[in-house]
């Protein structure tokens, strides 16, 4: 984990953009989290992130989705993966870390709500 909730959320953010850039063979560079100082940056960010994902998603054919691909890393390494693999790792990765923040939120005295997907308004 990461020592603040900042941190915390832009990690989860520098995770998503770095794979879906490595799924197109695009350099990613981390953002830094001193960069993004309130919630309506980070919020601005994820915005910048979210789009970018679904701008590549939407031009994916199922058979891509599910199709093996060639990831290329800086260090030199290569490693092949479907796109649906990895958008599966970016997703629980992202639960992961948002676990840790709701017991971060706890451990500060702010309970997070219940955040269940089957819960609606």
């Amino acid at each position: 984990g990461f020592p603040t909730l900042r941190a915390q959320v832009i990690h989860i953010l520098n995770c998503e953009a770095f794979w879906i850039r490595t799924l197109q063979a695009l350099p990613s560079q981390d953002q830094d989290p001193a960069d993004h100082p309130t919630v309506a940056d980070a919020r601005n960010l994820q915005r910048t992130v979210s789009l970018k994902t679904q701008n590549y998603l939407s031009r994916l054919s199922e058979q891509h989705l599910n199709g093996n691909t060639e990831l290329r890393f800086s260090d030199g390494d290569t490693a092949v993966r479907t796109p649906a693999l990895i958008l599966h790792h970016v997703l629980t990765h992202a639960f992961h870390h948002k676990g840790q923040i709701v017991a971060m939120c706890r451990i500060l005295g702010h309970p997070a709500p219940d955040t269940d997907l089957n819960q609606f308004e």
